[in-house]
């Protein structure tokens, strides 16, 4: 019997654990719907302060929490917690820290404020992702990256991860939306991505960019994914034209979203259309 392919989601967000946006209810569907297609999933988001915990029975996984990331020389732990959306028999992993998920809101204060921290909250969600995976032992075919707080997943996996047995022959997609952050990101974020196996020459997209913002993370992502998909009908002109200019295969916004997105994954993965 042929093997399921196995889709890894990195979410932003992802509903009913935050409101309804259009990433969050993407988020949720998709999953669900590539689940009911015969794939094998796991799904990830951030563990934001936000969540009510106790109505959404998050709990924590204590076999897969308990290591430390260093981010920006300090030590960071990383909690995992997992929940279930019961109609849909779909599991979610969150990623939890202390330090950086702990505070009411999302990426904004209650003031709508962006939080100074938003770029080494990013960092670690991407690191902390990718560990509890090999974690759990399971080796996706497919990683579909969803919103900029995923964006340093495609680097990692193609530099850092490259030799690693778990991601070394997977296919990246990333979405990009329309939700652009404000708050440029704080002198210092390159050498706080850094990882083994990263150079500063992989990193052309916001080299020369003192403060990082939306449009140059955006960049860094799609130079290292194979696929893109344009999440919203409102994305951003620069980096759509960056997207044609780089030649990868790309999905147009959709609304159909759930079968077009099924069908892109097989023409990215082609063993899943055999």
């Amino acid at each position: 019997m042929k093997e399921p392919v196995k889709i890894l989601f990195i979410s932003q967000e992802i509903a009913p654990y935050l409101p309804e946006t259009e990433v969050a209810t993407m988020c949720r569907e998709l999953p669900q719907y590539v689940l009911e297609k015969g794939c094998e999933i796991r799904t990830f988001m951030p563990c934001f302060g936000s969540i009510n915990e106790r109505r959404n029975q998050l709990h924590e996984v204590q076999r897969l929490s308990g290591m430390n990331l260093i981010i920006n020389d300090t030590d960071h732990q990383l909690i995992i917690k997992v929940a279930s959306i019961q109609p849909a028999r779909m599991q979610v992993y969150f990623i939890d820290n202390d330090d950086y998920f702990r505070r009411k809101g999302t990426v904004c204060d209650a003031e709508g404020k962006e939080f100074k921290d938003n770029d080494d909250r990013l960092v670690f969600f991407a690191r902390g992702v990718l560990e509890t995976i090999k974690k759990l032992l399971w080796t996706p075919d497919i990683i579909h990256c969803q919103g900029w707080m995923t964006a340093l997943v495609p680097l990692y996996i193609k530099k850092a991860y490259n030799e690693d047995p778990f991601f070394r022959d997977a296919k990246v997609v990333y979405s990009v939306f329309g939700d652009d952050f404000k708050k440029k990101f704080r002198t210092g974020f390159h050498s706080h991505l850094m990882m083994e196996g990263i150079e500063n020459k992989d990193l052309a997209a916001i080299n020369g960019v003192k403060n990082v913002d939306f449009v140059s993370l955006s960049k860094l992502a799609i130079d290292f994914s194979d696929a893109v998909i344009l999440g919203s009908p409102n994305v951003n002109t620069a980096i759509t034209k960056y997207v044609a200019e780089k030649g990868l295969p790309c999905l147009p916004y959709s609304e159909n979203y759930k079968e077009d997105y099924f069908n892109f994954y097989s023409s990215v993965y082609p063993p899943m259309a055999e």
